[in-house]
């Protein structure tokens, strides 16, 4: 990226409520047929207008044609039966009915390229597409035919790897694998779940993205970091890896978090997404607050690897908090930005 400190949203933005229900995590569609399709097209343009009205400098689909920021894929792979649901516990924090995989996974057409395409057209500015990694993706489904996470997870990195290729001959500029599950699953993590992502990511020339957090602003995510103690350590179990890693940038929770900034400096070389806006408050920051945030990370990070961005995705907000928020990231990046320049 050419700019300085290049701002971008991790994912997600708020569905218009003529298409979903507002303030609300996951909401059913309001639409059907062609009408969704429509629908769905016309909102991600809206989305990319706010992003760009508020200055974001690295434009995404704010996920704005998926319910769901991992089973809306996972609809278009065939080996997985939406009909036979079963309850799984979500990274261990809560349950959830989720799809059953019966079958060998397959894609069998683009799941999002002509999203992408739409979006391209809309700006020259470079853009961003998010894709759920292949350990959030085993943890999203009930396995009832391959027996192994690890072998699941392998097959899904093939998968993504296929329609990242086709995203970035799009056009995408940068590609993100959501990985939450990276903040639970140590085991795995170390095993398999880099070698997964890095497969995932293989023989991209566009930036590379890994995005850990701790999550949406909902009770059950709230309730974990409840138990997490003065210190939110989690990273110190990923980050050494990733900076050993073929992934180009990672993407943190810094801004009201209790994770220590020192940590940061665990990825020495790396791009840094530094989350500096809260996901799980509707008080909006300041610019002045947002360029706190990024002027504590800079001692660990050097200034040309910045990313400033939200700590996650901002689905569940009010559309008029969730633009203040964007305003306030983009004007809180250009105050750090005059200062380094």
């Amino acid at each position: 990226m050419n700019t300085l400190l290049p701002t971008s949203i991790v994912g997600s933005l708020p569905k218009p409520a003529w298409l979903a229900e507002p303030e609300t995590l996951w909401s059913p569609w309001k639409l059907e047929g062609a009408e969704l399709a429509e629908g769905k097209r016309r909102a991600l343009s809206l989305a990319a207008d706010e992003q760009l009205d508020a200055g974001i400098d690295i434009v995404s689909d704010g996920e704005q044609t998926r319910q769901h920021f991992v089973t809306t894929f996972i609809e278009h792979l065939s080996g997985v039966d939406f009909d036979q649901r079963e309850t799984v516990r979500i990274r261990d924090r809560y349950d959830a009915s989720v799809p059953t995989v019966v079958g060998p996974v397959e894609r069998e057409q683009p799941v999002f390229v002509n999203d992408a395409k739409a979006l391209r057209a809309q700006t020259d500015r470079p853009i961003k597409w998010a894709l759920p990694g292949p350990m959030t993706m085993i943890d999203t489904l009930s396995d009832r035919h391959y027996g192994s996470r690890e072998k699941l997870a392998w097959e899904f990195a093939t998968i993504l790897n296929q329609e990242a290729k086709e995203l970035e001959a799009a056009g995408v500029d940068v590609i993100q694998f959501d990985e939450p599950a990276f903040n639970v699953f140590f085991d795995d993590l170390k095993e398999w779940g880099v070698a997964t992502l890095e497969r995932a990511a293989e023989g991209l020339r566009a930036e590379t993205v890994v995005h850990i957090c701790y999550g949406y602003g909902i009770k059950a995510n709230n309730d974990w970091k409840a138990t997490l103690g003065s210190e939110w350590r989690q990273y110190e179990e990923s980050f050494p890896l990733l900076q050993q890693s073929t992934i180009d940038t990672v993407s943190l929770e810094r801004h009201n978090s209790r994770v220590p900034v020192e940590l940061i400096e665990l990825l020495r070389g790396k791009n840094v997404m530094v989350g500096a806006i809260d996901v799980a408050s509707d008080s909006v920051e300041t610019p002045e607050e947002v360029a706190a945030t990024l002027r504590s990370v800079l001692p660990f990070v050097d200034a040309d690897r910045l990313r400033p961005s939200t700590n996650c995705g901002m689905a569940p907000m009010a559309q008029d908090v969730a633009r203040d928020k964007m305003i306030a990231l983009a004007a809180g990046a250009q105050i750090v930005r005059a200062e380094l320049s």
